[in-house]
């Protein structure tokens, strides 16, 4: 499966070329275009072109994107992972990827062109193209797609959509692109290193179609036995199907095969092969981090603990103790050494809670889906000027919602909607005008220099100690919102860990280091860093705890 484009080279007739751009930059025009021909026609060239010389916008004099796409062998749900992984946003499935590309905090900004090459050569050309057609409903989208002309794809997609054509067929005769080359062997789907090292894309295909060798043994003592005659049986290999799907769009992504084995390793569920893991773990020693422990939904031993929304993770009574809060509102405990149940928070918020803010004395504090504060008492008694403390913060988030919360010893720092940071002390209230946009996340750090973190939807992550003037530059930043941010003060100094809604988990150190990354796959809700050092990183059907290597 090609995944670069072909040789921007069109040496058919200008009439193409200007039939094309002409449609490009006609904002009346139909977002679809079918360029379609005989084999031979130069269907594909002349995307490739298209790719490499398009025009600019003439209101902005800046060359509107073009992403090429070969669909050649892929699934809809492969592509809909190669196409959120160019654009920037996570989707688990072609619905997911019509989502987020509407969704005006995640979508990316300005217009796209997608530029889509052999839609009649695909393994599921009519799921694709019921996917191109919702794609092409969306405001921003525009898309080329390439369709040999006697095959269903071309009449499929005019049915779906209203679609203007390039009809190549009176084209001089050239080359469609690449040579068409033979499809690689598909490797054995039970062997973990062979499916890290082999063309993601093409073991995607494999696992969706139920493709199997045949006549080949698996490492792992061959495939599975087939069910009975007629009956429909899917093929785990083991569980690394399952694994996956759970976290194909990172795993599709340019890597290293140890990259490759350590999302896989920890997307495996607790009813894998137990000899699945030591081969992974083994390969995925070359990464920078290890897997401690992860949870997937279905997994018993210990349980899944649910949907992720909220992690938290502090010192004090609650030192080795995770703090995870689901779509519920529910707010689970869990030992952070092997994510054991440990109980549920005592608390009474009705409706979601968007963040959760353990203090050192064991006090919890809880924002709901509204900005509203909330305090759970914890097993120690609480002095009483913190009471007062929280107590104002609480009537302050009355009148002026919050969006992101954290706490420190005497200390309350929130988050707001226009961009801006208050911290509430004892010394007095502070502020930072930090973001564009909403604040998405807060995180108080209680060392040497106390200093405060925050991110929003201007995707920056920021530092500030109170009562200074906030740092010029940001510790981060990307094009995509931050989802979710923790710090902690560790043995080896703070720990910053931040996600945006690309599905980028990075840990960082601010007084120095590498800063390591880790892309599980689905999108990230919600991160944390313990005291201890490890990563916790929650999504809507796992919990991992990572650490890093050499800590």
């Amino acid at each position: 499966m090609p995944s670069a484009p072909p040789s921007p080279v069109w040496d058919g007739t200008e009439a193409e070329a200007t039939a094309l751009l002409g449609w490009l930059t006609d904002p009346d025009a139909p977002r679809l275009c079918l360029v379609t021909g005989a084999p031979g026609s130069g269907k594909t060239a002349l995307l490739g072109w298209l790719a490499a010389h398009g025009q600019r916008s003439a209101r902005s004099r800046r060359r509107t994107p073009r992403v090429f796409v070969p669909l050649a062998g892929q699934t809809a749900v492969g592509a809909a992972w190669t196409i959120a992984d160019r654009l920037g946003v996570v989707a688990r499935s072609p619905g997911d990827l019509v989502h987020a590309l509407a969704t005006s905090e995640t979508r990316p900004t300005g217009r796209v062109v997608l530029l889509l090459t052999d839609l009649h050569a695909a393994a599921e050309p009519a799921a694709l193209t019921r996917l191109i057609a919702e794609l092409a409903g969306v405001g921003r989208i525009r898309l080329v797609v390439e369709a040999r002309s006697g095959t269903p794809a071309p009449a499929l997609l005019r049915s779906e959509r209203r679609v203007t054509v390039v009809d190549l067929d009176g084209a001089s005769e050239s080359t469609d692109g690449a040579s068409v080359e033979p499809a690689p062997p598909l490797p054995d789907l039970s062997d973990p290193l062979a499916v890290c090292a082999a063309d993601p894309l093409l073991v995607t295909t494999a696992y969706v179609t139920g493709a199997a060798l045949a006549g080949v043994p698996g490492t792992l003592d061959g495939p599975e036995p087939s069910g009975r005659s007629g009956e429909a049986v899917v093929d785990e290999h083991g569980g690394l199907r399952t694994a996956w799907m759970r976290s194909g769009q990172s795993l599709c992504r340019e890597q290293s095969s140890s990259e490759r084995a350590l999302v896989l390793l920890a997307a495996l569920g607790d009813s894998a092969d137990p000899r699945l893991r030591p081969a992974l773990a083994a390969l995925a020693e070359a990464t920078p981090w290890r897997l401690r422990w992860a949870r997937h939904r279905g997994d018993l031993n210990p349980p899944w603990p649910g949907p992720v929304t909220v992690l938290g993770a502090a010192g004090g009574p609650l030192a080795s103790v995770v703090l995870v809060g689901d779509p519920t509102g529910t707010v689970r405990l869990l030992h952070e050494a092997d994510a054991r149940p440990a109980g549920r928070l005592a608390h009474s918020v009705a409706g979601r809670v968007t963040a959760l803010a353990p203090a050192p004395d064991g006090t919890v504090l809880l924002l709901d889906d509204r900005g509203r504060l909330h305090s759970v008492r914890g097993t120690e008694p609480r002095a009483p000027y913190l009471e007062r403390l929280t107590a104002a913060v609480s009537a302050t988030l009355a009148r002026h919602p919050g969006t992101a919360l954290s706490a420190i010893a005497g200390s309350v720092v929130v988050g707001d909607r226009l961009g801006s940071v208050h911290a509430f002390g004892l010394t007095g209230l502070y502020q930072s005008a930090s973001h564009s946009g909403r604040v998405t996340a807060v995180a108080a750090v209680e060392s040497e220099t106390p200093f405060v973190c925050s991110g929003g939807v201007d995707g920056t992550v920021r530092l500030w100690t109170p009562g200074r003037e906030p740092s010029p530059e940001p510790l981060a930043e990307r094009p995509s919102p931050v989802v979710s941010l923790h710090a902690t003060e560790t043995p080896r100094g703070p720990l910053v860990a931040a996600a945006w809604a690309d599905g980028l988990v990075e840990l960082h150190r601010p007084e120095g280091g590498p800063t390591l990354s880790f892309r599980p796959g689905p999108p990230v809700r919600a991160v944390a860093v313990t005291g201890s050092g490890s990563l916790l990183v929650g999504t809507d059907e796992s919990l991992v705890c990572l650490v890093p290597r050499g800590k």
